[in-house]
């Protein structure tokens, strides 16, 4: 009789533990999820320079033996390990967390500081809006006294949907140029 409920005991535990449900793993995201790199992916941008506005379609063409993807504007980006790159510049490091910075240095005279300052952010662009956006800022001191500061948003599945510069120069902040996302198309299939 004892093994019998020692049996029923083990099989009433085994029977609960299966039962029992684990708690759902919160996977993080990575700098891969906000720049999709597929063939065929299309964006179009109204960007404001100079007193122009004017409206830019970029579609990316083809991935070439290197491993980077080319786009329409003969822009080449890559996604490793480590993030999101083009072929001088990390634009999006792991991990995706406010407060992540690295450095380029993309010339002799010339070193970028990039830093997301805000992740898991709505955002919103003419073409729609996104939750869990990231944002990055980058700046480069152009000389003594001047800095270039770019903001860059990048939407989860979409890839950069606000880009905006400005130069920091003797304490004003002067607007050089906006780029917004109006468009955007996965590939087809």
């Amino acid at each position: 009789m004892n093994r019998l409920l020692l049996l029923c005991a083990i099989a009433f535990a085994s029977c609960t533990a299966a039962t029992k449900t684990a708690a759902p793993t919160r996977v993080e995201p990575t700098a891969a999820d906000f720049y999709p790199l597929a063939v065929g992916t299309t964006w179009s941008y109204e960007v404001k320079l100079l007193g122009e506005t004017r409206l830019i379609d970029v579609t990316t063409l083809r991935k070439n033996s290197d491993g980077f993807v080319e786009d329409s504007t003969g822009a080449q980006f890559l996604v490793d390990g480590f993030g999101v790159r083009d072929q001088k510049r990390y634009l999006l490091r792991n991990p995706i967390a406010a407060g992540t910075k690295w450095t380029n240095v993309v010339s002799v005279s010339s070193v970028e500081v990039y830093e997301i300052t805000a992740s898991n952010q709505p955002c919103d662009a003419p073409a729609g809006k996104w939750e869990g956006c990231v944002v990055v800022e980058s700046r480069n001191r152009v000389e003594e006294g001047t800095t270039l500061v770019n903001e860059m948003t990048f939407a989860p599945g979409v890839g950069i949907v606000r880009l905006s510069t400005v130069l920091e120069s003797n304490g004003k902040h002067i607007p050089q140029s906006t780029l917004a996302l109006v468009k955007f198309k996965p590939p087809q299939g």
